[in-house]
């Protein structure tokens, strides 16, 4: 299951060119929709009881760093890939524009805080990378302050692994065409409307300044020890199914057991 998906890690030290990825491609996974659904099914109970073991070994964390552009699907993957674990070894945190106390800090202060613990899953929704994609497009600080920042997310991520967390990064790839769909359909649709924002519309104008940011990102800041995954996200199926398999393929990896227990069990009685 986990294997075809490993193919969408971006190898380490080459630059990336979006426009050579097509956002609609479904190679990785040889089956049909029907059978992606029942595999996601499948992967989810996966997912539920690795977390309970996950949570109960507690001598790891796992940080999951979702980027894209607006309508990738960030909410969407969080909803469906994490729907059947138990919310007390989970946690999101979105990270939108600063306040004026986080600005008073260095970038990364308002990002370090909300790092996983032991046992802890946690899911940044957007992330320290928006001071390297958003603070570049619309030049809120100069290019010397920005491009010194590579170098910062890098050893932060690499002292959360020597820590023992898990970074897993992946950047949902979407195209314009698929961007355009996914807003008109959020204006016709009444239940989708609250999701609708002005800024949506405002960043779309930036497209191409974003697609040269994140393939700075995607070269300078994909590492050995927390590397890129690129993800074809025009369908939602695929995308979820991805990150399902990569993350159920990363949990069994770390030979997890359940503790021992704190008492000599011998001397309990129940009565």
């Amino acid at each position: 299951m986990t294997e075809p998906f490993r193919s969408l890690q971006l190898p380490v030290g080459k630059s990336v060119d979006l426009s050579k990825h097509d956002p609609a491609d479904t190679s990785c996974w040889s089956g049909s929709r029907r059978k992606a659904g029942a595999a996601l099914v499948k992967l989810r109970g996966e997912l539920d009881q690795l977390q309970e073991l996950f949570y109960a070994d507690s001598r790891r964390s796992i940080l999951v760093i979702l980027q894209g552009m607006d309508t990738s699907g960030k909410d969407g993957a969080i909803r469906h890939v994490f729907e059947g674990v138990n919310p007390q070894g989970v946690r999101v945190s979105a990270f939108k524009q600063p306040t004026p106390e986080e600005l008073a800090h260095d970038f990364l202060w308002r990002v370090h805080k909300d790092a996983p613990a032991k046992g802890e899953i946690v899911i940044f929704n957007r992330s320290h990378y928006e001071d390297v994609l958003v603070a570049r497009v619309h030049n809120l600080v100069p290019r010397r302050v920005w491009s010194k920042r590579f170098g910062a997310i890098n050893a932060f991520e690499k002292w959360l692994v020597e820590e023992g967390t898990t970074v897993v990064k992946f950047y949902l790839h979407i195209s314009r065409e698929e961007q355009a769909r996914r807003l008109e359909d959020r204006i016709r649709d009444p239940t989708k409307r609250w999701k609708l924002s002005i800024a949506d519309f405002h960043e779309r104008r930036f497209w191409d300044r974003y697609m040269d940011a994140y393939q700075d990102v995607l070269r300078r800041t994909n590492t050995s020890w927390a590397p890129w995954y690129l993800l074809p996200s025009n369908h939602k199926w695929y995308r979820n199914l991805a990150i399902s398999s990569i993350l159920v393929d990363a949990l069994q990896g770390m030979k997890l057991r359940y503790p021992h227990a704190a008492m000599n069990l011998s001397l309990l009685r129940v009565r």
